[in-house]
């Protein structure tokens, strides 16, 4: 392929922005078209990345002959639905976290892309933030000895989406809001050893009234070769957006940072409101990072999901791995719910994980 490749957008708030903002730094790669059935928001969304083409209807965007690439930024519950129809048009897709609501909906969308030979890649950009792919290499390269054990945290005080509140939309909490970062993030360090076990605890401390799912969890997960990794997630964090990572190694430790070290402390009667950072809220102190979409490693991901399409490549990061990291989320809502450890493979029939949980 020696054009660029051609990029249709599905959705017009917060995530889709990024996205945008992302590919427009991505040379081989022009957005054509976006579409959100909520009337005037993909009209004033097209006009503010001057997009050409704006749709309120899938299917007509999906016949234009130029898109290559449809980028789903849409609700959980919708990402079965829409990829779907998207690889029956023959058209390559990034879907976003997390790959669906179930193990069947996985399967079925893994399926379908492969019948319509297209590309189903999974947009997990822990993979491809800088100082994250800087703390892979120390333990590639064997400075940290033999690993022992992974941590990774990610914090604020609720989700940007609405849809995350309400569980029959999102499938679940905070795990499935961003424990599913966490589980793919640890999968790529460990080089896509098996996970062995998962153990989890899940409570509703804060957000009570707001929702039935979960907004704190610690996942424990323990790999076949023995690594232990170690998840910490939250929506009760105050003061905006907390994302680290460790890893303990035989040889040395290393800790990574996502915002410290790429901020500048601030403090605000009113509140910092950019991007990642509208994922909390930032009154009073915070730490407001420049660049934060490259910090977050949006653009690469992009770069190197479009250089698949053009060059077709092998994605990093794919649909079967989206549903490895849905297999992991539906044993830990198990776990949480039994209170015991849960040995993989785990299959389930449940159609949305937090059932796991609140039997």
């Amino acid at each position: 392929m020696n054009k660029k490749v051609g990029v249709g957008l599905i959705g017009s708030q917060f995530i889709s922005t990024i996205h945008a903002e992302s590919l427009r730094r991505v040379q081989d790669a022009v957005i054509l078209a976006v579409m959100s059935p909520t009337k005037g928001h993909a009209k004033d969304f097209a006009k503010k990345f001057d997009i050409p083409f704006s749709f309120t209807d899938l299917d007509k965007m999906l016949a234009l002959p130029d898109i290559d690439l449809v980028v789903i930024g849409a609700p959980n519950f919708l990402h079965c639905e829409i990829v779907l129809k998207v690889a029956a048009a023959g058209k390559h897709i990034v879907i976003e976290k997390p790959l669906c609501l179930n193990l069947a909906e996985a399967d079925q969308m893994i399926q379908a892309c492969k019948q319509a030979k297209v590309k189903l890649m999974y947009a997990e950009e822990l993979c491809f933030a800088p100082k994250y792919v800087r703390l892979k290499s120390l333990l590639d390269e064997g400075a940290l000895g033999k690993p022992v054990l992974l941590k990774q945290s990610e914090k604020h005080d609720g989700p940007h989406a609405d849809h995350f509140w309400d569980v029959e939309r999102s499938g679940g909490g905070v795990v499935m809001d961003m424990g599913c970062h966490a589980i793919q993030f640890f999968r790529w360090l460990n080089d896509k050893n098996p996970i062995k076990s998962v153990y989890a605890q899940m409570n509703t401390s804060v957000h009570t009234t707001k929702t039935k799912g979960e907004d704190n969890a610690i996942i424990i997960l323990e790999f076949e070769n023995g690594v232990i990794a170690s998840a910490e997630e939250s929506w009760t964090k105050l003061g905006g957006m907390d994302d680290r990572a460790e890893i303990h190694g035989s040889e040395g430790v290393a800790y990574a940072d996502v915002l410290q070290g790429n901020s500048i402390q601030t403090y605000s009667t009113k509140g910092v409101g950019y991007a990642v950072e509208k994922a909390g809220n930032t009154v009073g102190w915070s730490f407001t990072i420049y660049d934060e979409i490259w910090n977050y490693g949006f653009p690469q991901e992009f770069e190197h999901f479009v250089d698949c399409v053009k060059n077709d490549k092998e994605p990093m990061v794919t649909g079967e791995d989206g549903r490895a990291v849905m297999e992991v989320i539906f044993a830990a809502y198990e776990s949480a719910g039994t209170g015991k450890k849960v040995m993989l493979p785990f299959h389930s029939d449940v159609d949305k994980p937090y059932k796991l949980w609140k039997k």
